[in-house]
């Protein structure tokens, strides 16, 4: 039986990672929670199983988690999984990988400070760095977030956290294939919980996609679905562009109209018309691989956001804006002037995030952001506008994005 030890057991992990490997027979997962608790132990109570609700589906019962480990608690019991897995997964969000505006380590962060001098570790970067060590057979790392190039990026950041840490790992053993995700998969809800009778059920949509690039050093589960590719780039582009971007801009836009969910934000007939616009600018900037899917996937998008079922919180797309801006816009947006193709959309949407920081100061509310304390401090300095930019790496998209 091949083993995958997964870091960061939240909703999306329960809903894609695992539903893919429940269905594809003989291997097990062990999950790790690098904060908190919580998740083990209310799966711990129904011996780690749970129901994933999919939308139009029937409710499906995951049971292929072996064990929930807490990193805080015992770290050498993460470091014992870790070796002998097949495979080290991990969705622990944009800021889980704790980079700088340039896309390296931030080694200025103070839990990657604290696990260079050899304690804890509390960072995913620090579990793999120092896991790696142990290894004397092939490994596959594979993350599972929305970054651009998340494999290459992990490994890049879990290289130099190894360079200046002194560790030695022998990197033929190892591959980070890029990978591109898919599934909405909101918080759950006391309603979720009473009709599923599962105080631990996952909401998720019927849709799932998920594309690898085909580069694993060892085993990998049988996953049904999966496309193995020889480049994830043009995959990872549409939807980052495409679905994040649109997301993050009816999040961001919707809020301010009195929106609480995606489906009511993309009833409203302004933000609904503001996000096909959005989505046609940015299938503009796709690769050809993928430009003649762009009409249909678009298409296909609105009409997942239209499901009122999933209820799905525009704050919590809303959350980590400084991590996800860059990507899922502001990339869209330099791509789109280099080729002197209409951004108006594009704009709109940073426009959004921008007006959110500066609204949610004014009315006192501390952003759920990893460089809160940061906005913050732009959002009451003499240039705020300016100063957010600056803090995402856009400052010299200022003259474009404000005009």
């Amino acid at each position: 039986m091949g083993q995958i030890v997964h870091f960061g057991l939240g909703n999306f992990a329960r809903a894609h990672l695992l539903d893919f490997t429940a269905d594809s027979g003989d291997w097990n997962v062990v999950g790790v929670s690098l904060r908190s608790a919580g998740i083990r132990d209310g799966l711990k109570e129904q011996g780690f199983e749970y129901d994933l609700c999919i939308h139009g589906q029937n409710t499906k019962r995951i049971t292929i988690l072996s064990d929930v480990l807490v990193a805080p608690e015992d770290v050498n019991a993460v470091f014992a999984a870790m070796a002998d897995a097949d495979i080290f997964s991990a969705t622990v969000t944009e800021k889980g990988y704790h980079l700088d505006t340039s896309g390296e380590l931030d080694i200025t962060d103070p839990a990657i400070a604290s696990d260079l001098t050899g304690t804890g570790p509390t960072t995913l970067i620090g579990f793999l760095a120092r896991g790696l060590v142990a290894r004397h057979t092939p490994v596959t790392v594979l993350s599972c977030d929305n970054r651009v190039e998340n494999g290459a990026t992990l490994k890049a950041a879990v290289k130099r956290f190894c360079a200046l840490a002194g560790i030695e790992v022998d990197w033929s053993m190892v591959s980070f294939p890029n990978a591109m995700v898919d599934r909405i998969t909101p918080a759950t809800t006391d309603a979720v919980r009473a009709i599923s009778g599962d105080p631990m059920a996952v909401p998720t949509e019927g849709f799932r996609e998920w594309v690898i690039e085909d580069d694993f050093a060892g085993p990998r589960p049988n996953w049904p679905d999966v496309q193995f590719v020889s480049d994830v780039e043009p995959h990872e582009l549409r939807k980052l562009r495409m679905l994040n971007g649109a997301h993050s801009t009816l999040a961001y836009a919707g809020i301010a109209k009195g929106h609480s969910f995606v489906h009511e934000a993309i009833a409203d007939p302004e933000l609904r018309d503001l996000t096909k616009q959005l989505m046609a600018q940015a299938s503009a900037t796709l690769p050809d691989t993928v430009q003649a899917q762009a009409p249909a996937y678009a298409e296909a998008l609105i009409q997942r956001f239209d499901t009122i079922e999933l209820a799905h919180s525009l704050r919590q797309i809303a959350m980590d804006g400084s991590q996800k801006v860059p990507y899922r816009l502001i990339e869209t947006l330099r791509d789109l002037l280099q080729a002197n193709q209409p951004s108006n959309a594009v704009i709109t949407g940073i426009q959004a995030w921008i007006n959110f920081c500066l609204s949610e100061t004014e009315q006192g509310n501390k952003l759920d952001d990893p460089k809160a304390d940061e906005i913050l401090k732009a959002a009451k300095s003499d240039q705020p506008k300016v100063a957010l930019l600056t803090l995402i790496g856009a400052a010299d998209l200022a003259p474009v994005i404000l005009a």
